[in-house]
């Protein structure tokens, strides 16, 4: 079997995986969706799972874009994604990895501040773990049985419109 990217397929530890990116709301609901190949890294698909952010307003209105606060775990602390969530005025709640921290403490003071980090804020990052475990509760979504990307990706689409039909 070829690896096929625009299948959405591709090698990892794994073996012949898929990965699903996506950003989810308090409620456990998936508010953006992006499918990939296993092998490509979480932190390069971060500006395409934000950037198709839509979240309902309350009242009448198109969805918001832009979330409040995004948090997200070590895989995605890089200048580039704080770069981009300070020039959409989106508050990043992302650990720092270790190396960032003695690469910025071995520069000194040129090293610059360490970014702001909401610690209590950050115990909520769950809700994204949890809504990909409700996802997987659909068979297909979890074996993907589907071969073609599109297909999979309206499958996940599928079961994640049924965590928007349930009660929050």
């Amino acid at each position: 079997m070829n690896d096929a990217p625009d299948e959405g397929l591709g090698r990892s530890r794994g073996g012949f995986t898929t990965k699903i990116h996506l950003g989810a709301d308090g409620y456990r609901r998936p508010v953006s969706l992006l499918i990939t190949a296993g092998q490509v890294a979480d932190s390069t698909r971060f500006t395409a799972v934000v950037d198709r952010v839509h979240m309902l307003r309350s009242g009448p209105g198109r969805p918001r874009t832009r979330p409040d606060r995004v948090l997200a775990d070590k895989a995605y602390s890089s200048r580039a994604n704080r770069t981009y969530l300070r020039g959409r005025g989106i508050t990043a709640t992302i650990p720092e990895k270790a190396d960032q921290q003695a690469n910025r403490r071995r520069r000194g003071s040129r090293g610059g501040r360490p970014p702001s980090f909401d610690a209590e804020a950050y115990k909520r990052r769950n809700t994204v773990e949890r809504c990909i475990n409700l996802l997987k509760q659909n068979r297909a979504v979890a074996t993907r049985y589907d071969k073609r990307a599109y297909v999979f990706h309206g499958t996940v689409t599928a079961a994640g419109l049924r965590l928007w039909l349930r009660p929050p």
